[in-house]
């Protein structure tokens, strides 16, 4: 089983001393040209007097935005630690034991692909961006993520649509992948989604026993939980849907 997660928008900046990330210590290091080239390209954005508007975020966020121009000097901590917010605060990773913790990718907008062990420093980047330098950043990751990524087993796709796009599974990979929506009194709602795929993500994760071998199985496991139906592909090479209702703390 694979569980994928998007980054959080909310992410510590990082240790006050320590070593800065190095690439050649991530996984998949097969991802760094293209690491490269975008860290590169949002190093020279964020130095810019328009770099908020570049880069899609409010003007509040300036101090965080010109932040980014350190990131190859800042200290770097792992990854587990650096993504913060709802979906992470219900997952609550450094909890996760680091066996069920190798299951987990988060897939990011600066770096492509992350475990959660990975050193990197906060940053800030949206997987929505059209840097400079790279163009769309879902299609730049995509050309490089459908030669690296091939999971085996079950994948659990918790991502948000933006994410997503970054990364299609091919049609064998789809049969054997679910994608997590959330409703909340029959409406799909982002706050309820986040915190219910953080709880999803930790149960699967926590539970007792082997993990699921196949989707119908994984739906199964999810309903030890939670409110949960499966829907069948609609058509070969698109994933399955495990439709899940957010519980009343989430909603």
């Amino acid at each position: 089983m694979l569980v994928l997660l998007p980054p959080s928008e909310t992410k510590w900046a990082g240790p006050a001393r320590g070593r800065p990330v190095d690439l050649e210590r991530l996984s998949f290091p097969a991802l760094n040209a293209a690491r490269e080239q975008v860290l590169d390209a949002l190093v020279a954005v964020s130095a810019r007097p328009d770099a908020t508007a570049v880069l899609g975020t409010p003007r509040g966020l300036a101090d965080v935005v010109a932040a980014n121009t350190s990131l190859r000097t800042r200290p770097a901590a792992p990854a587990s630690a650096v993504y913060r917010g709802v979906l992470y605060d219900a997952l609550d990773l450094p909890t996760v034991s680091a066996a069920a913790a190798r299951r987990v990718l988060v897939v990011s907008a600066l770096w492509g692909l992350l475990h959660p062990r990975d050193r990197v420093p906060g940053y800030r980047l949206s997987m929505g961006t059209d840097l400079p330098g790279t163009g769309p950043l879902a299609a730049h990751w995509r050309r490089h993520l459908t030669g690296v990524l091939a999971p085996a087993g079950v994948v659990v796709d918790c991502r948000s649509a933006a994410y997503a796009a970054a990364w299609v599974p091919d049609r064998a990979t789809a049969a054997r992948t679910a994608a997590v929506r959330v409703l909340s009194g029959g409406a799909v709602v982002s706050h309820a989604a986040k915190h219910t795929r953080g709880l999803v993500a930790r149960h699967l994760l926590t539970r007792p026993g082997r993990p699921p071998r196949s989707v119908p199985a994984l739906a199964e496991a999810v309903r030890e939980a939670f409110d949960a139906e499966l829907l069948a592909p609609p058509r070969p090479g698109v994933p399955w849907t495990l439709q899940v209702q957010a519980p009343p703390t989430a909603a």
